[in-house]
């Protein structure tokens, strides 16, 4: 336990001293839910979907943009990098194992990801009058739910691409399709039917709507959990096959 603290103090140093990660995973998603906010149109009642305003339906797709952007564009170019640089082979020799590498930059963002959940609640609540998830259980158990089915497919992506640079790059190549069903362009309540059944299937489509019902107060359709744990059994079982230390 002394070892992973250890670990996990130096990984949150480390992703402080990025500048560009601390500001895309940590500022840009709350800076983005304010411009969205700052739309008049945005804050007002649309019968095209449903008489739901559109910033309501935005805060679930930031939060989870926020889970993406360190699944997709952070983890695996990390991982991937410290397999190339041999730092995971060294950290073997030690008494510290390369997976508590690994549990360190998970317990990192996880801490981060939960505070900016919990900055984006409160400005959706205070400053646009978004009411707080009213099945505050449901809410908790989709967040966790879609946090694991994008680091799993995070991890996936790290065990099978050889390098950082090519890591990073297959992750923001597939952190946009993935956004775009999750409906950051278009909300999923606005999108044709294909596209919104399309969606459905998709790992971060089923978690925005998973998120999205249970803040309205209802219990999320079994259909976008099953997509969830589906796509988390299949990349989590792929990467743990696949994972290389060295």
């Amino acid at each position: 336990m002394t070892g992973l603290a250890k670990l996990t103090t130096t990984e949150a140093k480390l992703f402080f001293r990025e500048p560009a990660g601390v500001f895309f995973i940590l500022v840009f998603p709350v800076l983005l839910l304010c411009v969205l906010g700052a739309i008049p149109a945005f804050r007002e009642p649309d019968p095209n979907m449903g008489g739901a305003r559109t910033i309501e339906l935005y805060v679930p797709i930031v939060i989870s943009m926020t889970i993406a952007l360190f699944s997709l564009s952070g983890l695996p170019g990390e991982l991937a990098m410290y397999r190339e640089r041999g730092i995971l082979r060294r950290i073997a020799t030690t008494p510290v194992r390369p997976s508590m590498m690994l549990a360190a930059q998970l317990i990192v963002f996880m801490i981060m990801a939960i505070g900016v959940t919990v900055v984006l609640l409160a400005i959706g609540r205070l400053v646009f009058d978004v009411d707080l998830p009213k099945q505050p259980l449901a809410y908790f158990l989709m967040y966790l739910l879609t946090v694991g089915t994008m680091l799993s497919l995070g991890l996936l992506i790290a065990a099978v691409v050889r390098s950082g640079k090519a890591a990073g790059a297959v992750g923001q190549v597939l952190f946009f399709p993935t956004l775009f069903f999750a409906g950051l362009w278009l909300p999923r309540a606005a999108m044709p039917e294909v596209l919104r059944n399309i969606s459905d299937f998709t790992p971060l489509g089923a978690g925005v709507q998973s998120l999205t019902d249970a803040a309205s107060g209802s219990w999320p359709q079994l259909l976008h959990v099953l997509v969830m744990v589906a796509w988390t059994a299949i990349t989590a079982t792929a990467a743990a096959k696949l994972f290389k230390w060295e």
